[in-house]
Order: C-alpha cells, then structure tokens, then sequence
C-alpha cells in the first residue's frame, strides 16, 4: 500500500490487539524514531543473539551468557599471561642491565639484600637510643666467630685445668695445672684478641 505524499518507502500493515499496539508505539519511541527501525532492532538483536523462539528463549540466552563468560575467561587469562611474561623480562632482562649501566657510567649500585647486619644501641642521650646498623661482610662475619669459638675452647681448657686446693689452715686457692708454654700461648692469643693492650 502506497500513500502519496507521506513516506518514501513502499509498506504494509500488520494486524495487532490494540493494547500490544498501544504498547509497541510507547516501547517504540524509546527506541528509535520510526516503527520499522525499532522493528528491525529488535531482529537484529535476536538474530545476532542467536535466539529463534520464545520456547527455547530462556535456554538460549543463558547458553550466550556462558559463552560471553568463557570469553571473558580467556581474555582474562591472556591478559594474566602477558602480565606474567611482562615480570618475567623485567626480572631476568632489564634489571640486570639497568645494573651494568650503573656500575658502567659509575653510579654504584646498591646492595639490595645486605649479606649481614649487627645492630648496635649507641647512648648519646639518656633520653633517646638510637639504632645503627652496621653491615659486617661474610669473610669477617666467620673469620670472627671462628676465633670466638677457639677462644671459647681455650677459656674451657683453662677451667678445666684449674683445681681448688684446701689448706688445713687459711683460706683455699686455685692452683692451674697448665705447663710454662700453654699458659705463655694462652697470653699470647689474649693480647692478640685485644689488641696488644
């Protein structure tokens, strides 16, 4: 059917209850400006959708649902993989590399993880304790304990060899059962500990 004058376009009618009609016209204006747009619209969206009839309606969304989730899903998981690989090159590549540039152009790098630390409380007012740290490289770190234990072994020898003598009168002493060389080497590695003092 053709009117003069008042569309451009060749159409036809369709035979609607008058409250769907009325419903139609309202839901249309929302939509788009004409009935035919709004019409094919909505096709559209079925079609793209997937959707054929209104029995399988429910079932079909929900399976474009779970198939726009599994999509996420991957995307989701790509992206996770980029991220992964990204730390990765920053890890193993670019640190390192930033590291010999440093050192090359003499900035000095920067130890991150020192080997040791000591800490030592310093009272310069008795109000306030400030702490200090003191890195203490590995070599001197066991060179150190290594004469602390030989020290501690010796101070051991030296108790043991030491004996308590009771006199019938006076007080009781100690005697050192240790021979003229021990004792000489015993004041020897003293000194060297304190430093000749």
């Amino acid at each position: 059917m053709i009117v003069k004058g008042k569309y451009k376009y060749s159409y036809s009618t369709i035979n609607l209850k008058s409250h769907i009609a009325k419903r139609f016209r309202h839901f249309s204006k929302k939509i788009a400006p004409s009935h035919s747009e709004t019409l094919e619209k909505i096709m559209d969206f079925f079609e793209w959708h997937g959707l054929t009839s209104f029995d399988e309606f429910a079932q079909n969304l929900l399976e474009e649902i779970l198939n726009n989730r599994k999509r996420t899903e991957k995307s989701i998981k790509r992206t996770e993989a980029a991220i992964a690989i990204i730390r990765d090159i920053e890890i193993t590549q670019t640190r390192p590399n930033n590291a010999m540039l440093l050192s090359l152009f003499g900035e000095g790098t920067r130890q991150e993880k020192p080997i040791r630390r000591e800490k030592k409380l310093i009272k310069k007012d008795p109000e306030k304790n400030k702490e200090i740290e003191i890195t203490v490289p590995k070599i001197r770190y066991e060179r150190l304990t290594d004469k602390l234990n030989r020290t501690v072994r010796d101070f051991q020898h030296v108790l043991d060899s030491a004996k308590v003598v009771k006199k019938g009168f006076g007080k009781a002493y100690l005697k050192l059962e240790l021979t003229e060389n021990e004792l000489e080497k015993y004041k020897k590695k003293l000194r060297d500990i304190t430093g000749g003092e």
